[in-house]
């Protein structure tokens, strides 16, 4: 078992409560910074000592983590870290594909010039920001500009079920940005994409976001495969 006091990052002071909010976002973070890495078990105990409250705020923050699919919660075992499965990312980024070019091909026809525009202005190359956002924002605008092509299809069932894909991959998706240079491809990319539905050329946007996708996840993934194997190693060597 890791303990919980493995490089814990932002603790409480001892003269502040904890609010089952707060345990969530510092636990999410150390799952998604692979500090908790995949397989880890976590105790409510151990939780509670750390941020100085009851078992009860901790167990909320379990819960909704669960429910999120970070952590799995099994009776009489204990809490655990969700084990990444990498074949099962792959099976996501083929239905996120899927969808994508299904809202491509939707917002072709209903999305107006004076909506592409707005959208392909948001991701001009020339708006890059000097400082690069943090890791949580730019995957959040990222995953907006997705979701704003879905939504743009005016079938909210299509966007429902690719923000649900976007949750199951998010763990590996942060990671893409990583890299600063990632972000200005991105920016790039996106902008390419809105210029061809302009041009209401939907095989040139379909190619190019098909390629994006698949590039952001085979960088994903491979940092994915590194950060967990750097973790077990330290791991290992606490023991």
């Amino acid at each position: 078992m890791v303990r919980i006091e493995s490089r814990m990052g932002h603790q409480m002071s001892s003269t502040t409560k904890a609010t089952p909010a707060d345990i969530y976002r510092q636990l999410k973070d150390l799952i998604l910074s692979f500090v908790f890495y995949p397989g880890v078990r976590v105790t409510e105990n151990e939780l509670a000592d750390r941020f100085h409250v009851s078992r009860t705020p901790v167990r909320e923050a379990l819960q909704r983590l669960a429910a999120e699919g970070y952590v799995t919660i099994l009776p009489k075992q204990g809490c655990f870290v969700r084990d990444i499965d990498i074949d099962e990312i792959n099976h996501y980024y083929d239905v996120r594909i899927g969808l994508e070019m299904l809202a491509l091909e939707l917002a072709c026809q209903a999305m107006s010039d004076s909506q592409l525009k707005k959208l392909a202005a948001a991701w001009d190359p020339e708006q890059v920001p000097s400082k690069p956002p943090t890791v949580a924002a730019m995957v959040a605008r990222d995953e907006s500009f997705h979701l704003a092509l879905a939504a743009g299809t005016g079938n909210a069932v299509l966007a429902g079920y690719l923000k649900d894909v976007n949750d199951h991959i998010h763990i590996v998706r942060r990671l893409d940005f990583t890299d600063p240079t990632r972000i200005e491809q991105t920016y790039r990319e996106h902008h390419e994409v809105v210029q061809c539905l302009l041009a209401r050329d939907v095989d040139g946007a379909k190619q190019l976001l098909q390629r994006h996708i698949r590039k952001s996840a085979e960088v994903a993934k491979a940092i994915t495969l590194t950060q967990l194997a750097q973790q077990r190693i330290l791991a290992h060597a606490k023991r």
